[in-house]
């Protein structure tokens, strides 16, 4: 992805205490958020300097001992809250099939007045006790910095793993669970990010070489859209207000199926893994293209076709496999890359066959398959997802959950997608915290109904008011 152009920064001012925003609290983690001014700030360029241990930003895991396979993956970039000064006595968890999303919230510099700043990190689900540990060292760095005296670090969760590790979360903590519906967290979330963050959200378009990826400001006039949310399986909900949501569709074939898929036919260990492969692979080694069906370099421009047009995924795999296997019958061998097809190429194989082959004696490269099944399984949710908008007449989709990962050949198909079947007239919109949606919302759900800049103090001490209801 191109570099991210940063609004530009200026002093900002603080505009409630310490005093007035804890006056807030009505129950253990429960705190409007003042989120004026939010803007994100990249890991590796912090313009505010040096937020150490003192600040709680830092992960409470640095103090314990070298990163391991089992250590979190921290996001890239923070969100910067500059004028939230209270103390945040609850962290969040969205715990999916797949993954497990953390967000939790530390003070800058060790001092309130400089408000502080959103953290997000996420574990294999597999891993849920990993996490769990981690949850743990952050409720001692809360102890630590805010005393015996504060209010207990409670959990809000919300996902499947809500309740299936709910006895788990709290016996090993030994705080409140306080669960939060997955529908209702998603939308809590991206209503956030749309509104608030400046330069979260943004388009893809690959044919503009200079300005593939543009950023969008904040806007209010959001509703109604169609959020596609691609976790293992996908939800498509229908947005038409704060509180005015419902599951319209969605497909069982999602992240979880390029994940399964890929573990049994390449040697990735890890959703990264496999999108790193897919980035080096070719699909026309295992899809069947419009050229390979109207000749080298044709199109069929009629329906919008590009000669490198996908006519059938995986279609050329059954054509080149009866080959081999012909070829074997003739006593040439054939190799799929185990030992014992190795062992019978041995014997000999003509010119033809050996042409098929890649170094280490497979007939297809993992990274070739990579790309071929994330290409099928994002147009398939891209087709689909335009379907749903076209039938509930929704001009604006988003795009998150963590199968999307800012990966450029993701984000690539599903715009296409959405661009091509609705010849232009709707929109893809993809975020940079894209799985972090549920999450998020459920950290903002440990306020009373009118969070956000509700209760906020201004020098001339009125109330500003945001009203999410």
């Amino acid at each position: 992805m191109s570099n991210i152009k940063k609004p530009a920064l200026k002093r900002r001012r603080v505009s409630s205490s310490a005093t007035d925003m804890a006056a807030a609290i009505s129950q253990p983690g429960s705190i409007e958020i003042n989120v004026k001014g939010a803007y994100i700030i990249d890991h590796e360029d912090d313009d505010e300097g040096s937020h150490g241990s003192g600040s709680g930003s830092s992960s409470p895991s640095s103090d314990h001992g070298a990163a391991d396979e089992h250590s979190p993956q921290h996001h890239k970039r923070d969100i910067r809250l500059p004028n939230h000064t209270a103390v945040v006595s609850h962290v969040a968890a969205d715990i999916g099939g797949s993954l497990a999303k953390v967000v939790y919230f530390s003070r800058e510099n060790a001092n309130a007045e400089s408000g502080g700043r959103l953290h997000f990190l996420s574990f294999e689900t597999e891993k849920i006790d990993d996490c769990i540990e981690y949850l743990r060292l952050l409720q001692t760095k809360y102890n630590e910095v805010n005393g015996v005296k504060a209010n207990k670090l409670s959990v809000h969760a919300t996902g499947g793993g809500a309740f299936k590790f709910y006895d788990r979360i709290r016996e090993r903590l030994g705080v409140e669970v306080q669960r939060e519906d997955e529908m209702s967290c998603l939308i809590k979330g991206l209503d956030f990010f749309i509104t608030e963050v400046p330069t979260e959200v943004f388009t893809f378009d690959d044919t503009k070489a200079e300005d593939a990826v543009q950023y969008q400001e904040t806007r209010s006039d959001i509703y109604p859209y169609l959020l596609v949310n691609i976790g293992s399986g996908v939800s498509m909900i229908k947005v038409s207000g704060p509180n005015e949501f419902g599951r319209i569709g969605g497909t069982h074939l999602g992240g979880g199926t390029l994940w399964g898929i890929l573990s049994l036919l390449t040697g990735a260990r890890s959703f990264d893994d496999m999108l790193a492969m897919a980035d080096k692979g070719d699909n026309a080694g295992v899809d069947l293209l419009i050229e390979d069906i109207y000749g080298e370099g044709k199109s069929y421009e009629k329906i919008g076709f590009s000669d490198k047009t996908i006519a059938s995924s995986f279609g050329k795999v059954l054509k080149r496999k009866r080959q081999a296997e012909k070829q074997a019958e003739d006593g040439n061998g054939l190799s799929n890359g185990d030992r014992d097809s190795k062992r019978l190429s041995q014997g000999g194989m003509d010119d033809g066959l050996q042409s098929n082959l890649v170094g280490d004696g497979r007939m297809f490269k993992p990274e070739d398959i990579s790309r071929s099944l994330l290409y099928a399984i994002s147009n398939n949710i891209g087709q689909i997802a335009y379907l749903q908008s076209e039938k509930h007449n929704l001009k604006r989709i988003y795009f998150g959950g963590s199968f999307i990962r800012g990966h450029r050949q993701t984000i690539h198909t599903l715009s296409f997608a959405i661009n091509f079947w609705s010849k232009g007239t709707k929109q893809a919109f993809f975020l940079r915290h894209e799985g972090y949606l549920g999450s998020v919302g459920a950290f903002l759900m440990g306020r009373p109904v009118n969070w956000g800049r509700k209760g906020s103090v201004d020098p001339d001490g009125k109330e500003e008011t945001l009203d999410w209801r």
